[in-house]
């Protein structure tokens, strides 16, 4: 395994969204760690788009998820743990039957289910001097 870094400025979002794509080869499930306001969403906003989707990309910290439809018809499945208070709630809206589709899963705030996403590619995304942001993961 192989630990890649990329460094990006919000204006170069789009071409580091191309990137990583290009760099993950064909993993779809994603478990972004990261601060508050570190950019994981504004990240997946940029996936999503690279992937190719005319759905409007937000935040689901209030509805858990969101979906998407990539203009390929493929789904793209975008999660955020930060309210769930157990793994357990998970089940409830049936997590398991989303991961057996082919579409894409972003996960937000994994650290709240780390023991059910045990297959996904981790990645980090960290805030640093100068509006710059780094991610770092493993291939």
């Amino acid at each position: 395994m192989k630990n890649l870094r990329l460094v990006y400025i919000e204006e170069d979002i789009e071409r580091t969204a191309k990137q990583f794509l290009a760099l993950v080869g064909k993993n779809k499930h994603f478990a972004f760690y990261g601060a508050m306001g570190a950019g994981k969403t504004t990240f997946i906003k940029a996936l999503c788009n690279v992937i190719g989707t005319e759905d409007l990309v937000s935040s689901p910290t209030f509805a858990i998820i969101n979906e998407y439809s990539a203009n390929s018809g493929e789904p793209i499945y975008h999660f955020d743990f930060y309210r769930i208070k157990s793994p357990t709630e998970l089940f409830d809206i049936g997590f398991h039957e989303y991961l057996s589709d082919s579409g894409y899963c972003f996960i937000e705030w994994p650290e709240k289910a780390n023991e059910l996403i045990d297959d996904f590619l981790k990645v980090k995304i960290k805030e640093i001097k100068g509006g710059k942001r780094v991610l770092t993961f493993a291939v």
